[in-house]
């Protein structure tokens, strides 16, 4: 069992062991926990959300929700997966209150599609101009757009599997549905996007929503302030 003077190894703790830390009153290994997390459940929150200050929002309150219940977390899954869940949970709750309905679309049939990171090498042997570079700059705030114009389902679904990765059985799990459906779901928004950004799209996938240290920063003092808050409320 790892100790709070040993957070040089964290990377080579178990997410129990992560838990059991947290669950322990180990703040720094909260704080921790949620640097490592911190760009995709950001980017979950706001494909839900479409709004970067809800979005940051949502997560903390999330963060928060998981600080409470992090006793509860039993290993059953990956750590990654029981927080995107808390997420998703969070900002679907917030747009639900702000009048933007999470929409279910069903969608028939299945379909077979290649991953991102396939696409992605063809265009990282190159070096890049700087004219390349300002039209990728210009494709990523494109393609940003598009993601927030898809439908409700299928832009969680997109940006869990394209831009965190996650594969069709951890994204099936955290939306609660049928990895078919995932499969569909995918397949449909890569077409949307693809007939709305044509070649350029194939450049950008990284680089969509970035998350830089300022915003990291923000919402892990944001979210440190919020369980102090709750300490003092309970003292």
């Amino acid at each position: 069992m790892p100790t709070s003077s040993t957070h040089t190894d964290f990377n080579n703790w178990s997410d129990l062991e992560i838990a059991e830390q947290i669950a322990g009153g180990d703040h720094f290994a909260f704080e921790l926990m949620m640097r490592r997390h911190n760009r995709p459940l950001y980017r979950t929150a706001r494909s839900i959300l479409k709004d970067d200050a809800e979005a940051e929002d949502a997560l903390q309150d999330a963060y928060l929700a998981a600080y409470r219940n992090i006793k509860k977390f039993r290993g059953e899954s990956a750590l990654a997966t029981w927080l995107t869940r808390i997420v998703i949970n969070e900002a679907i709750a917030r747009a639900r209150k702000g009048k933007r309905r999470a929409q279910v679309i069903q969608i028939d049939g299945d379909a077979l599609f290649e991953t991102v990171a396939s696409e992605e090498s063809m265009n990282q042997t190159l070096p890049e101009a700087p004219e390349t570079a300002a039209l990728r700059t210009e494709a990523r705030r494109m393609l940003e757009r598009q993601i927030d114009a898809l439908p409700d389902a299928y832009r969680t679904v997109f940006v869990l599997r394209a831009l965190e990765e996650m594969s069709v059985e951890e994204t099936a799990h955290c939306l609660d549905i049928p990895a078919a459906t995932v499969r569909s779901r995918f397949f449909r928004a890569r077409g949307i996007l693809r007939e709305a950004l044509a070649r350029e799209i194939d450049f950008v996938y990284e680089e969509a929503f970035s998350f830089d240290g300022t915003r990291c920063d923000r919402i892990v003092a944001g979210t440190l302030q919020k369980i102090k808050n709750l300490q003092a409320d309970e003292a």
